[in-house]
C-alpha cells in the first residue's frame, strides 16, 4: 500500500530524504530552499528556511555528529542542520563545484561529489573541507555512499562508470558494460556488494568491491530509475521517475512494481524511515510510504 503525505507547496520540489536521529524523517526543498521535517508520531510538517532560497539543497544524510548534512547544489556549499533545526554552511574550496550526492564515511567525516569539478570532497564535522580530483573530465560525479572496504563509492553520470574513493584519497574507476548507462543513484546492499541505478539504459547494476559487475536489465527501459536505497531483507528500493513508479529489485535481480497514487509525481531520492517502511520524496510536494513488499 503506499500513501501520500503533502510536506511542501507544488513549487517546493522534495528531492533527498533520510531518516534523521531523532525519529523522523528530513526532506530537501531544492526549488524552496528549505528543509522539511516530517514527524512520523504525527506531529505534522516543520519547514525550515535555508538562508539562501536559491541554494538548491539536494542531497541529505544523517552526520555523524547528530546532525543531518546536505549539498547546497546551487551556491556550492554544504550544509549542516541540527534537530532543532539551526543551520550552517560551508563552501567548497572550487568555485562554482556543483556539489550533490552525499554520505558518511568510515572516518567520521561527510563525502560528498562534485558535479562540475571532477572532483569528490571531504567535510568534517568542524567544517574543514578537502577535494580530491578525479581521474576524469566531464564526469558529472553524482551520488555517493559507504562500501563495506571502508572506502566510498559513487557513480559518474557522465563517464559511464562507477569510482571509488579511499579514505586518502587513491580513485579507482570501473567501467560499466552498457555504454549510456548514465549511473546516478548507488547504495550499499546488505549484500556486501554496491547496488546502482542506470538512468540511462533503464537497468539496475550491482558492482562487487572487486569490481565484478552485473547488470539487471528493467522490464520498462525507459522508466528512468533514478535513486536507490537498501533494505535489511537484502533487497534495494528504488524510484522509477520516467514511469512514476517505485521498484524493488531481490538480491537475484528479480523485479517488483508499484505505482505511485498521483500521476506525475516525480519521485527523486528514497529511504527506509525509521518506521520500516520506504519514504519517497515526490517533487511534486509530498513524501511517499511504501509498506514493506508493497503489501
Amino acid at each position: 500500500m503506499i500513501t501520500e503525505f503533502a510536506v511542501a507547496g507544488p513549487g517546493a520540489g522534495p528531492y533527498g530524504i533520510v531518516g534523521g536521529p531523532d525519529g523522523a524523517l528530513w526532506l530537501t526543498l531544492v526549488h524552496g530552499g528549505g528543509i522539511a521535517r516530517l514527524d512520523l508520531g504525527g506531529g505534522g510538517v516543520t519547514t525550515f528556511p535555508l538562508d539562501a532560497p536559491a541554494c538548491g539543497p539536494s542531497v541529505i544524510t544523517a552526520g555523524p555528529d547528530g546532525a543531518l548534512w546536505f549539498t547546497r547544489n546551487r551556491d556550492h556549499r554544504i550544509g549542516r542542520i541540527t534537530t532543532g533545526g539551526e543551520s550552517v554552511s560551508f563552501p567548497t574550496p572550487t568555485a562554482e563545484s556543483g556539489p550533490f550526492g552525499i554520505a558518511a564515511g568510515a572516518d567520521g567525516a561527510l563525502w560528498f561529489t562534485e558535479m562540475n569539478a571532477d572532483a569528490v570532497g571531504r567535510v568534517t564535522t568542524d567544517g574543514e573541507v578537502t577535494e580530491y580530483p578525479l581521474p576524469v573530465r566531464g564526469g558529472f560525479a553524482s551520488m555517493i555512499c559507504a562500501g563495506p572496504d571502508e572506502a566510498m563509492w559513487f557513480t559518474l553520470n557522465q563517464a559511464n562508470a562507477i569510482g571509488r574513493i579511499g579514505l586518502g584519497g587513491a580513485v579507482t574507476l570501473h567501467a560499466l558494460p552498457t555504454e549510456g548507462a548514465a549511473p546516478v543513484g548507488i547504495a550499499r546492499g546488505a549484500d556486501g556488494a554496491l547496488w546502482f541505478v542506470e538512468i540511462g539504459a533503464g537497468q539496475v547494476g550491482r558492482i562487487a568491491p572487486d569490481g565484478e559487475i552485473t547488470e539487471y536489465p528493467l522490464p520498462d527501459r525507459g522508466a528512468r530509475p533514478h535513486a536507490i536505497a537498501a533494505d535489511p531483507d537484502g533487497g534495494c528500493w528504488f524510484t522509477e521517475w520516467g514511469a512514476n513508479r517505485v521498484g524493488y529489485v531481490s538480491p537475484g535481480g528479480e523485479f517488483r512494481h508499484h505505482d505511485l497514487p498521483t500521476p506525475g509525481a516525480e519521485p527523486h531520492g528514497l529511504a527506509v524511515g525509521p518506521d520500516g517502511a520506504v519514504w519517497v520524496a515526490l517533487e511534486t510536494g509530498a513524501a511517499a510510504r511504501v509498506t514493506p513488499w508493497g503489501t
